[in-house]
């Protein structure tokens, strides 16, 4: 149990973070537990955040330089897989097709003139509200990269999947499916309780914005693709990122 545990976590970083990992064989039982461990990579972009943040505040950083360090954060730790399922949605979105052909759009490795219009749009959107992150806004914006893989581990094993293959289809089919809902609902749970008592006003904007994606995603994934996969699953993680900044920013705003 213990050795399976161990596999899982060094899965999950493997495939859901830059960060270097020892090699592990991806099996079906090492595989079981590796969801459980996908917001584990949320806590360590949250710490290395809240980090910059701290120096921030000792070293004379511009504003400008301060948020393009926030910004380049959770892509660099992640590896970008989240940002190229943000890309490959944002195409399929985009091309205004039949389901069929979505899918076949998401699994193209070309990036088309909707993806770097989104990206472009998506960076300069977040570049702002990163630029206006505080005191009362930091620490519920570095929860919030735990609570969106969260959300997003769930759906893996919840949602109905858009294709019998597929990154998606890979992690959910040996997963322990009960063990990893169980886990994120925990995860969920925790993340909820230390955003409402770290700030209330911003923690509960933070969660509203959370949820408020997070059936976004389900519907849009439902409806246009008929189900979800792991680039609609990155494409979650990204949104409800920024709209959860987008939120605790807002919110902090008005507390002034």
């Amino acid at each position: 149990m213990i050795k399976q545990l161990w596999n899982g976590l060094k899965i999950s970083f493997a495939m859901y973070s830059g960060i270097p990992t020892p090699y592990t064989d991806w099996t079906d039982d090492n595989m079981k537990y590796s969801m459980c461990f996908f917001p584990v990579v949320g806590m360590v972009i949250g710490a290395v955040m809240y980090g910059w943040y701290l120096l921030c505040g000792i070293l004379p950083f511009g504003n400008t330089f301060q948020t393009a360090v926030y910004l380049l954060i959770p892509v660099a730790i992640s590896g970008g897989i989240h940002m190229d399922g943000l890309l490959d949605t944002a195409d399929a979105l985009s091309s205004w097709q039949t389901k069929e052909r979505r899918l076949e759009i998401l699994k193209d490795s070309n990036a088309g003139a909707f993806a770097i219009i989104i990206g472009l749009m998506y960076m300069l959107l977040y570049f702002g509200v990163m630029s206006e992150v505080g005191s009362r806004s930091i620490r519920v914006i570095c929860l919030s990269f735990i609570l969106s893989r969260s959300l997003s581990g769930y759906s893996v094993v919840t949602f109905k999947k858009a294709r019998n293959t597929g990154l998606a289809v890979a992690f959910a089919n040996p997963a322990q499916k009960k063990v990893v809902q169980i886990t994120m609902i925990l995860f969920i749970a925790v993340c909820a309780a230390g955003l409402l008592l770290i700030n209330p006003i911003p923690g509960a904007a933070v969660l509203v914005g959370a949820f408020l994606v997070f059936f976004y995603y389900r519907h849009m994934s439902m409806h246009y693709f008929g189900g979800i996969t792991g680039d609609l699953c990155g494409f979650f993680t990204q949104i409800s990122e920024l709209v959860m900044a987008l939120f605790a920013v807002l919110a902090s705003a008005l507390l002034m």
